[in-house]
């Protein structure tokens, strides 16, 4: 893992990180357990992985928690894993404030029981001064709705008179989205050997570099991030421009 490690160009880490936290059900189908022991054993990746982004500098780390999607699995699953949230935040919460990170939530917030926004909202305030590592959970998420609350907004907003419509540019909806406080995701990590991205940051990803990797998210530790960091140091970010164009605004 070291050797890994220092292989890693610090002057040129992507500032923010989202993963897709794929592959706990079918870890723990592996292992002839139930789907919740796979997301129990999420948490130490989580926690792993939030430790080693911190520990290199990483700004922004966004993990794909809980999609609107995930409301229609089996109930005793969706109870399991509110319950299963609820516990983390209460156990980690002062271990962020410690490592001076600080959490924040994007989504449909309002969809969580009340138990669990009650321990989310302690945790948001307890880290709100920390100037570390931005640990960004998507809670109830999904790209499409973000983009059809957006919309919304906007609308009423020029039906209110605040907004005029020839205004409206891309910055006017990048304003309006969950993410308007954070920069885009560089770097895009799905586990479990899945090869989509699942309504997760649509507007977001357009230029982010996506790698996937086979490795179930139960197993994914700092080794598979620093493998992906350097995956992501090995390609040139071009934004459509042309490869000689990007070598020369690198002079």
């Amino acid at each position: 893992m070291q050797e890994l490690l220092s292989k890693i160009d610090k002057s040129r880490l992507p500032r923010h990180i989202a993963i897709i936290m794929d592959g706990n059900g079918r870890w723990a189908k592996e292992q002839g357990q139930d789907r919740l022991f796979g997301h129990f054993h999420g948490v130490e990746s989580v926690r792993d992985i939030v430790e080693g982004c911190a520990e290199m500098g990483i700004e922004y780390l966004t993990l794909y928690a809980f999609s609107t999607e995930n409301w229609d699995r089996p109930q005793y699953e969706v109870v399991g894993l509110m319950e299963l949230l609820v516990k983390t935040i209460r156990g980690e919460a002062e271990g962020l404030n410690k490592n001076n990170i600080r959490l924040h939530v994007i989504g449909d917030f309002k969809m969580l029981p009340d138990y669990a926004q009650r321990e989310l909202q302690e945790a948001l305030d307890l880290t709100a001064g920390n100037t570390g590592l931005n640990l960004i959970m998507a809670l109830s998420y999904s790209g499409r709705w973000e983009l059809l609350n957006a919309v919304k907004s906007i609308a009423y907003a020029v039906k209110k008179g605040q907004l005029d419509v020839a205004d409206i540019g891309q910055e006017t909806l990048q304003q309006y989205l969950c993410t308007s406080d954070f920069p885009d995701p560089e770097l895009m990590i799905r586990t479990s050997g899945e090869y989509r991205i699942s309504n997760f940051l649509l507007y977001q990803l357009a230029y982010a570099e996506l790698y996937f990797t086979s490795v179930r998210w139960p197993e994914f530790r700092k080794a598979n991030l620093y493998e992906a960091i350097l995956d992501f140091q090995g390609r040139e970010r071009r934004f459509g421009k042309t490869g000689e164009q990007v070598k020369v605004a690198e002079k």
